[in-house]
């Protein structure tokens, strides 16, 4: 069994511990610093009945989206083979992108993730229903080519909160929304 819980400063070393094992992108320690001293609510751990990291999400807010259509970015998401299948990663996505809602009111979600990751895509699009939006070719150190792709966050909030509206009456508002709802509208409210 495994629980989540929000990152703190002493468990980033264990957090690139567990990319270490898991990924073949890794970030020097500063890099998690930076994250967690920045935006300290957006990145969660998974541990095990042993306070051991066995996964982690490493998230940020985009520094340079506009004030009126914020959006959160997913920089590493990683959990050991041990726990997977087990609904971790999920689980870290989902709570991540709750606290993207709820501090910065970010309107959708992004990250990058290998062609040929075919696991981590299905993930992606077929649970948490990301779409993929652009190919970046050589992204990768390696010059593998990375899909962009982007979550709407909408689903993140609270029943009573004021949906944000679409300014161009061309468009349908609503859970069917296209554009509008995925956050990709740029006439959004």
């Amino acid at each position: 069994m495994a629980s989540i819980r929000r990152c703190t400063i002493p468990d980033l070393m264990s957090m690139q511990h567990c990319n270490l094992l898991c990924l073949p992108e890794n970030y020097q320690l500063k890099y998690y610093l930076y994250h967690g001293l920045t935006w300290p609510q957006l990145s969660y751990i998974a541990e095990d009945d042993e306070g051991k990291v066995v996964g982690y999400v490493l998230a940020k807010m985009d520094e340079e989206s506009p004030e009126d259509h914020k959006h959160g970015h997913i920089t590493s998401l990683a959990v050991k083979r041990s726990h997977r299948r087990l609904g971790l990663a999920q689980k870290l996505m989902d709570q991540a992108a709750q606290s993207m809602v709820e501090a910065f009111d970010a309107d959708f979600c992004s990250l990058h993730v290998r062609v040929s990751n075919r696991a981590a895509l299905g993930l992606y699009r077929d649970v948490l229903k990301f779409e993929i939006t652009d190919v970046e070719a050589k992204y990768y150190a390696d010059g593998e080519d990375a899909y962009a792709m982007k979550r709407s966050l909408e689903k993140f909030r609270q029943p009573n909160a004021k949906p944000k509206k679409c300014k161009d009456t061309a468009h349908t508002e609503g859970a069917d929304a296209g554009c509008c709802a995925s956050g990709s509208c740029d006439k959004s409210d």
